[in-house]
């Protein structure tokens, strides 16, 4: 009877088990596969700089849309810029889709600056909320260093000769797309729009009330060819990103990464002044390891890697080299030379915060003078261990010491070979002053 309630259980257990991710199946079938009554808008926000992990994200939404066959892509867009790189392969795939894009720069007080404004000109709807700007898009060199004044003359040319293409394939203002390449130029929402030709197509409160204004307009795309699209009643998919992609596009903030690279740096110098620990070094090369993969997403001078690898270098020699200090201050100056120059970019947002910068410079040097006081401290200390420490000590001569001949004297209940440097008796108290190899250079006392 046990048993068959035991399986009866079980069965139920499994057919529950079915029901429900039967269920569940059905309802991410749902959700990527929207009803075919009424069109689908894919719907996706942008709040970070560009790099590879936006990139893919966008990337992926399209992908989803063209597979579903959604009838319109908005992307509201916040960005202070990123890498040409990623900003090419997004739009390369906007302009290769089977669904239009759009790109809604929004809220009030966004922006879409730097490489931010390459995307605006070839979505196929360009559109603005009140109170946002776009532009200044002249390139900087992709690490952060300065370039030759050749060089610098050619990426921007090659940059301004892809923004009037973008902009004559969508028939907006070239001459305006290249004037915020070359000359950093920026446009409010109402300069966008009322250029001639404009740079956008309108502006809207909000996504809502952008698919408002959008329904039944005709739109060109890069193509030539011609979309009516119809908005009206559409049930609007939100994409968002996945864990990997938030985590990964999380540590790709500069002071993220400053701090990863920090932390590396500090777990590994604990590694190294009490070898054996373990844990300071996994989370030092774990943390080191994830600030890597950020710091290739970002404009960093490499010339700031080398200092602050330095200061780790110089950390860990001070525990191995008596300095008195030195080398570790000259850490610290490694450290603070090359938080200042690690991330070298013209955007406020892509550089990093004092506010970050400083605390972390301050724990450095808090361990720095930490690591000097222990030196003096240790150095000042008499010895306890060897023969180092029986100088100072009391004792008894056991035998008589004539000057320039060996006796013996007890000391601490040992019994040591010794020599005077005047006569001494047995059975006088003696003190040690100084040691020579194993023989106790002592005085009567």
């Amino acid at each position: 009877m046990a048993a068959s309630l035991s399986w009866r259980h079980a069965a139920a257990l499994v057919l529950i088990f079915i029901c429900g991710a039967t269920l569940g199946l059905r309802a991410t079938l749902t959700a990527d596969q929207p009803s075919s009554a009424s069109p689908a808008i894919y719907a996706g926000t942008v709040d970070t700089i560009i790099h590879p992990v936006s990139a893919e994200y966008m990337i992926k939404t399209i992908d989803a849309a063209d597979r579903n066959g959604a009838a319109l892509v908005v992307f509201t867009l916040r960005t202070p810029g990123g890498l040409v790189d990623s900003t090419r392969d997004i739009i390369t795939r906007m302009l290769a889709a089977k669904t239009p894009v759009a790109i809604f720069v929004g809220p009030a007080g966004a922006r879409a600056a730097s490489a931010g404004f390459l995307p605006i000109i070839a979505a196929d709807v360009a559109a603005m909320a009140p109170g946002t700007h776009i532009g200044a898009a002249h390139p900087v060199s992709g690490n952060g260093e300065t370039v030759d004044e050749t060089t610098a003359k050619k990426v921007a040319a090659d940059l301004a000769a892809y923004a009037r293409t973008l902009a004559g394939g969508r028939r907006c203002n070239v001459a305006l797309a290249e004037e915020a390449v070359n000359e950093s130029r920026a446009f409010t929402e109402q300069e966008a729009l009322a250029a001639s030709p404009p740079l956008i197509d309108l502006i809207a409160s909000d996504v809502p009330d952008l698919l408002r204004k959008l329904d039944g307009r005709s739109v060109r795309r890069f193509d030539g060819s011609t979309v009516t699209l119809a908005t009206a009643g559409a049930s609007v998919v939100t994409i968002e990103m996945s864990a990997r992609q938030r985590a990964l596009s999380a540590i790709a903030h500069p002071n993220i990464a400053f701090l990863l690279l920090s932390l590396g740096i500090l777990g590994l110098t604990i590694e190294l002044w009490t070898p054996g620990a373990i844990l300071p070094g996994v989370v030092g090369a774990v943390s080191l390891l994830f600030a890597f993969f950020a710091l290739q997403l970002l404009p960093v001078n490499y010339a700031g890697v080398l200092l602050l690898a330095l200061g780790l270098v110089l950390f860990g020699l001070e525990i191995k080299v008596t300095s008195h200090g030195l080398l570790a201050i000259g850490g610290l100056v490694s450290v603070v030379l090359g938080a200042m120059i690690l991330v070298d970019a013209p955007e406020p947002d892509l550089r990093l915060d004092l506010g970050v910068v400083l605390p972390v410079v301050a724990g450095f040097a808090g361990i720095a003078l930490f690591l000097i006081r222990l030196a003096v401290v240790t150095q000042r200390q008499a010895p306890v261990t060897g023969l180092a420490e029986m100088v100072g000590a009391s004792g008894q001569a056991l035998t008589a010491i004539a000057d320039g001949t060996l006796g013996q004297v007890r000391v601490r209940g040992e019994i040591w070979r010794a020599v005077a440097t005047e006569p001494i008796m047995p059975g006088e108290r003696i003190r040690v002053d100084d040691f020579e190899r194993l023989t106790l250079i002592v005085r009567r006392v």
